[in-house]
């Protein structure tokens, strides 16, 4: 990506183009904080004070603490900035209760959203990191058809909602330059849902749910961030894009690819009735808010497993954006895989 000259790299390093982005330490922002400043652009890098900034090492990177919960702090502490854009990364994927969802991932939208408004900072484009969640458990009959992104959003999740909502609320606010990115199932280097498969399968075992067939897509992170930055370079505004990398995959593709990576030769492969996850989904969910411990089982994560159809439309993002996805599943598990025993993770 950042590697291949284009008038948006040129012309951002010549006037220095101010970009600020939430969630800069998670998962998805870290990268995109890389790409950033690979772009020559002046970065700068919303964290919370509690955040580990493990993988915002480089040279070059402002920070700024940012309060998304609370609009008065959010004024106090962007008073006399001004961004040529913003990229919205920052979210929660797993809460104790259904109510964080919302509070972090809407009303800290909400929040932004209106301060950047408030104050007429002049940015020329917002960019939202939203979900393909957004959109719930359609088109599940037999034979499978894509998902679009003019399907009408059902989401099954609190998670999905929460971001449906945040969603809704860019939409409410006449001239907002806004675009919305919906990717599928985001993997890569530094991600830890996908990554306790892997651990699973390095102690050879591979668990999967349902007897009903399932398609399932992905997408490599860098595959986001060159999303993220077609946003920000293209004249699209008010849209929302679904992302994958064009492909459509079953489990055992994916756990396959895992095992070839890790050398693992033998699994053994459970297979574990719908009824099941949902039993231990609701324990597991019950204990967290016992133990005050977030769990990675609970009743959101039960609808999104069990869901079958992931296939999605990405053919808006390739027409609009300009969107080519460069990392097909095999190619982005195996540079997955390596970080993953190179950091001492596996």
């Amino acid at each position: 990506m950042s590697e291949k000259p284009n008038i948006f790299l040129t012309f951002a390093r010549i006037n220095k183009q101010k970009i600020l982005v939430t969630g800069a330490t998670g998962f998805i922002g870290s990268f995109i904080v890389a790409e950033a400043l690979d772009r020559g652009m002046e970065v700068w890098a919303a964290t919370r004070r509690s955040s580990s900034r493990k993988y915002l090492q480089q040279p070059g990177i402002n920070f700024i603490e940012l309060d998304l919960g609370s609009e008065e702090k959010l004024k106090e502490q962007l008073s006399g900035y001004s961004f040529d854009y913003v990229v919205h990364a920052a979210g929660v994927t797993k809460c104790l209760n259904s109510k964080d969802f919302f509070r972090t991932n809407t009303d800290g939208t909400k929040h932004l959203a209106n301060v950047l408004i408030e104050m007429k900072m002049p940015i020329k484009r917002f960019v939202f990191v939203s979900s393909l969640s957004i959109l719930g458990a359609i088109r599940e009959r037999q034979p499978y058809t894509e998902i679009t992104d003019n399907d009408v959003p059902q989401p099954n999740t609190a998670y999905g909602k929460s971001k449906l909502e945040a969603e809704n609320y860019l939409r409410s606010l006449s001239d907002f330059p806004f675009v919305i990115l919906r990717p599928t199932g985001v993997y890569g280097p530094r991600e830890k849902d996908y990554f306790m498969m892997a651990q699973s399968i390095k102690k050879h075992v591979d668990f999967a749910v349902g007897y009903k067939r399932q398609d399932i897509t992905f997408i490599y992170v860098k595959d986001v961030v060159q999303a993220v930055f077609l946003a920000l370079s293209h004249d699209v505004c008010r849209k929302s894009f679904i992302l994958s990398d064009g492909k459509v995959y079953s489990s055992r593709t994916f756990s396959d690819l895992i095992k070839k990576e890790l050398g693992v030769k033998h699994v053994l492969r459970i297979v574990a009735p719908i009824w099941f996850l949902k039993v231990v989904s609701t324990v597991a969910e019950e204990m967290a808010h016992l133990t005050g411990r977030i769990s990675a089982l609970n009743r959101d994560k039960y609808n999104i497993m069990k869901q079958r159809n992931w296939r999605c439309d990405i053919s808006a993002a390739r027409r609009e954006l300009g969107f080519k996805p460069e990392y097909d599943l095999e190619r982005g598990v195996r540079i997955t895989m390596k970080w993953y025993k190179d950091e001492g993770w596996i």
